[in-house]
């Protein structure tokens, strides 16, 4: 066994200690912040809860931080898979109730790395867990119960994917109030999971505030998610978003798909680009976010009173993104993206862009056949979809005796 390998076992019983001591506490002032609204809480100490039959992360307003990990995972067989899986719970499952961590003694490294001081805030914390494709290969004994819909994430034709920023076994959301606190969680888990996976690819990200009101900016400037499905709609979530117990997959159930896109803007030469091309290109007015044909930023567009483009172009992101036809309806999607400010790349130009994510159903027949529509749009000569993934997030966890990826775990 690698000294690797051992670590990671010896942090599996680090992290169930600290979910034992830390984790009591933590549930404990989450239930007592129950009924209070996040503007009467002191800050950080509003918690998001964990247990559900979906979990959490994905029907959540976007917290103003986040950061997206993908894995490659490093764990031996069945047995450590699903001691992996039972570490991220604990973690998880203390991280997002809050709590103070348990004393390890003088002789040892501390029990946590202190980033948010000695007590851990919840801060409406989530941790979304997914898996890729790959996880389903003969390494653990789960080929055959790969469902349809999981496959890698396919390269479109404007794509410029760097395969080291694409992919991967596992997929860890991270989403906060603020940004110590995902990296504080980022760190956690990855100390405890040392040794069962490695970091793949990381893409952090940020929401800016409604600028002057409304639905946030990207960072291109205009309003990014207008005609976003509705949270708050257990009918859509249940039509596009969550999974059924379909015939042959039932361990899905409760579950999702989600596409992570790591798409680079080319902000330099978007910027010389006049007002009125950028918002013909995008099909809405830049200001208001309203669409060109309305005043409002929820204004409906009325392509059908518009069949060449004369108010909104044919061509126009919003139009073929999401056309408003009945043959278009089935492949609408649940966005929750977040911006990304990398610094410069190499030859100092800005490395800026967004971090879309979105949930569905069926990344094939919702995000991919956005995709295809999207093809030569004018808008990709201006941005450059550059890595991210395909991944099942799994269904929840029901209670403190479950863990995430049981059902799919306790497969023959």
């Amino acid at each position: 066994m690698s000294t690797d390998r051992r670590g990671f076992l010896r942090g599996i019983g680090a992290g169930a200690a600290g979910v034992a001591i830390g984790g009591t506490g933590g549930a404990a002032l989450a239930g007592a912040r129950g009924d209070r609204s996040a503007d009467a809480a002191p800050a950080g100490t509003s918690a998001v809860a964990f247990h559900g039959v979906h979990q959490a992360g994905i029907v959540n307003p976007a917290q103003a931080h986040a950061t997206h990990v993908a894995f490659d995972v490093l764990a031996s067989g069945r047995a450590e898979l699903t001691d992996l899986f039972r570490t991220i719970t604990d973690r998880a499952r203390f991280l997002t109730a809050g709590g103070t961590p348990p004393e390890i003694g003088i002789a040892g490294p501390p029990a946590d790395s202190g980033v948010v001081g000695p007590t851990v805030p919840a801060d409406n914390l989530t941790v979304t867990v997914g898996v890729g494709a790959s996880l389903f290969d003969k390494r653990f004994g789960l080929a055959a119960h790969r469902p349809a819909a999981l496959t890698p994430m396919p390269m479109f034709p404007d794509d410029h994917l760097d395969p080291a920023r694409a992919h991967g076994d596992l997929s860890l959301q991270l989403c906060a109030d603020h940004r110590d606190t995902v990296v504080h969680a980022l760190r956690d888990i990855a100390r405890h999971t040392r040794g069962g996976m490695q970091i793949r690819w990381r893409a952090d990200g940020f929401v800016n505030p409604p600028r002057p009101e409304g639905t946030p900016r990207n960072l291109m400037g205009f309003k990014d998610g207008t005609s976003n499905l509705e949270i708050t709609q257990p009918a859509q979530m249940d039509r596009f978003v969550w999974l059924p117990a379909a015939a042959g997959q039932p361990w899905t159930a409760g579950g999702s798909y989600q596409v992570v896109r790591i798409i680079r803007m080319l902000v330099e030469f978007w910027d010389r680009v006049s007002m009125v091309e950028q918002e013909r290109m995008f099909g809405r007015r830049r200001d208001t976010g309203a669409p060109l044909d309305g005043n409002h930023e929820k204004d409906i567009p009325n392509f059908a009173a518009d069949p060449v483009g004369e108010a909104i172009p044919l061509t126009a992101h919003m139009r073929r993104a999401n056309p408003r036809t009945p043959e278009s309806e089935p492949s609408r999607i649940l966005r929750r993206p977040y911006n990304y400010d990398k610094g410069i790349d190499e030859v100092g130009n800005l490395d800026q862009g967004l971090v879309f994510v979105c949930f569905q159903q069926d990344p094939d027949k919702q995000f991919a056949e956005i995709q295809r529509r999207l093809e030569g749009e004018p808008l990709v000569d201006y941005i450059q979809p550059v890595g991210g993934g395909y991944f099942l997030v799994l269904p929840g966890v029901r209670d403190a005796n479950d863990y995430l990826g049981s059902a799919m775990l306790s497969l023959p």
